[in-house]
């Protein structure tokens, strides 16, 4: 159990911290300190409600398909290759600084629907939930309850810690080499996970 709590939690945490247009934003919140504390809750409880949804479908579905989770084995593996790369490219072409500019505060409720559209808009954010997160489980049975434990603990940390603790990384943020460095341990981490479903 404790296996598929840890795996969930690494599985979530090398997903969740792909530089993406949701995380850009509550970083930019954490900078300007501006209703983080809204933006990260509306972040990690979408997240809680994707991550449990895609844990429980994907035991029912592959039960009545058994198939099914050898079938989503690979396809999770291959996802995280992909993203993997894609995850070095963006680091070859140089990171991208986060700099947000100096304007006028935003009110509340037009920052909570930014933060809603960024989050279930976002294509990819049901893929990675879930399709990738949702398949995975499936491998930790029976203890998939666990594995999406770690996954949902994995996600409300991550964006506490964005949101709280970007002020004191704003100075390094700000340069495009750490965005590097950040891609590339991302991308490290999705390989890393990959291989070991393939070995076991």
């Amino acid at each position: 159990m404790i296996e598929a709590l840890l795996a969930g939690y690494l599985v979530s945490i090398s997903l969740i911290a792909a530089i993406g247009a949701q995380n850009a934003f509550v970083l930019r919140q954490g900078i300007r300190r501006e209703h983080v504390g809204w933006v990260v809750l509306v972040c990690a409880a979408s997240d809680a409600v994707l991550i449990a949804v895609g844990v429980a479908g994907f035991g029912a579905a592959s039960k009545s398909m058994p198939w099914l989770g050898e079938a989503m084995l690979w396809a999770g593996v291959a996802f995280l290759l992909v993203y993997g790369a894609l995850r070095f490219r963006a680091a070859w072409q140089g990171g991208a600084a986060l700099v947000p500019t100096a304007t006028a505060p935003v009110a509340w409720g037009r920052v909570i629907a930014t933060a809603l559209l960024l989050t279930w808009a976002n294509p990819h954010v049901y893929l990675d939930t879930l399709v990738l997160i949702g398949a995975i489980s499936a491998q930790y049975a029976p203890f998939g309850v666990a594995f999406g434990a770690g996954a949902i603990a994995a996600s409300g940390s991550f964006f506490v810690a964005l949101g709280y603790g970007t002020r004191l990384l704003a100075p390094l943020m700000a340069r495009p080499r750490s965005w590097v460095v950040l891609e590339v341990a991302v991308g490290s981490l999705m390989w890393a996970i990959a291989a070991a479903l393939v070995f076991g």
